[in-house]
């Protein structure tokens, strides 16, 4: 097992459609799929958009209404005292609450929460007074980056290490913001070039279909997962459609799991179960045909086989020209003490 377990965030952002009822039911959900935290979105919908902003392409064609974004957000905004509960019912059924803000009043009530990590999305990557006031707050972040080019993702960096934030506490997340993500725009890679350039901790956050990308990204080195899930993907709400159902989340989880343990420690030396295999498996010299006591190997004498619990035949050099010291049948499997001298 690697040193860190992938910490596995299951988005439940607002596919809780407003409904308390919902987000409980979310929450149950991802206990269930043996998730590391549950994670919600906290905004005062006015504080968050103005009343001109158009909904982006996705969220029309997922809701399949001309409505503005906030008056589709406004169906979708719980209270603060609201996610009081739930951080309250979190705590009941033993999994970590967190919450997104998306405006400084919400980054303010947050922040009294004591979640263990603040969390950037990719739309604030370039807000600097929002930047300025998470950074001041000293904590763990995880920031997404989806639309952001390496020139911004330094930047916001760089105001929240100047506002307070050590280096050492970002994470960045390697994100696509299309919902869901096309496979040719993932651009797994980039995970890593954020690593070696800014030389932090690195995760993505998926929006693809499947669950074939956020295993890859584990495989490449993530430390932290992060996808949407919903309890149906039918359900009336932006998100839904591009969100895992409960038993894929499940799936997700599994597929980690397996490939955490899978990547091992790097060091390449036979496993536990297969060291029994190692004598089946490989081969050690024989005799291909009889030979006296007394007779001088040659190379013509010596094959091969299985099992190999005899001379490896890497020494085959070593063995030729030694002396028998006694009648040998063919396909006779050599040994040490078959010889004139100690291999």
């Amino acid at each position: 097992m690697p040193d860190k377990k992938v910490l596995i965030i299951a988005e439940a952002g607002v596919n809780h459609n407003g409904s308390m009822a919902l987000a409980k039911r979310l929450i149950d959900e991802a206990v269930e799929a043996g998730v590391d935290i549950v994670k919600f979105q906290t905004f005062v919908a006015e504080q968050l958009m103005s009343g001109l902003a158009k909904q982006a392409e996705y969220q029309t064609r997922n809701t399949g209404t001309q409505e503005t974004q906030l008056q589709m957000i406004k169906k979708l905004e719980l209270s603060f005292a609201d996610f009081d509960e739930l951080k309250a019912y979190c705590e009941q059924k033993g999994i970590v609450f967190m919450s997104t803000p998306f405006d400084l009043l919400s980054i303010d009530y947050l922040a009294g929460l004591n979640m263990p990590y603040m969390k950037i999305p990719s739309g604030e990557i370039t807000n600097l007074p929002y930047l300025r006031k998470i950074g001041a707050l000293k904590t763990k972040v995880i920031m997404s980056t989806g639309m952001a080019d390496m020139e911004e993702i330094k930047a916001s960096m760089k105001v929240l290490t100047d506002a307070g934030t050590q280096k050492d506490d970002i994470i960045l997340l390697h994100c696509n913001t299309e919902y869901p993500t096309p496979m040719e725009d993932v651009n797994l890679r980039a995970m890593l070039t954020m690593r070696d350039e800014f030389k932090v901790e690195v995760g993505y956050s998926d929006h693809t279909e499947g669950l074939e990308v956020p295993v890859a990204a584990v495989a490449l080195g993530a430390t932290v997962i992060e996808k949407h899930f919903t309890l149906d993907k039918n359900m009336e709400g932006p998100d839904h459609k591009a969100s895992m159902n409960p038993s894929d989340l499940k799936e997700m989880v599994r597929l980690i799991r397996n490939i955490e343990h899978a990547l091992g420690s790097g060091i390449k030396q036979p496993s536990p179960s297969e060291k029994k295999n190692i004598n089946v498996a490989r081969k050690s010299l024989h005799l291909s045909t009889s030979v006296k006591a007394g007779h001088i190997l040659a190379a013509d004498d010596l094959v091969a086989k299985r099992p190999g619990d005899g001379i490896s035949p890497m020494l085959l050099d070593q063995v030729i020209g030694k002396k028998v010291k006694a009648d040998l049948p063919a396909e006779y499997k050599l040994t040490n003490k078959d010889l004139d001298i100690k291999l």
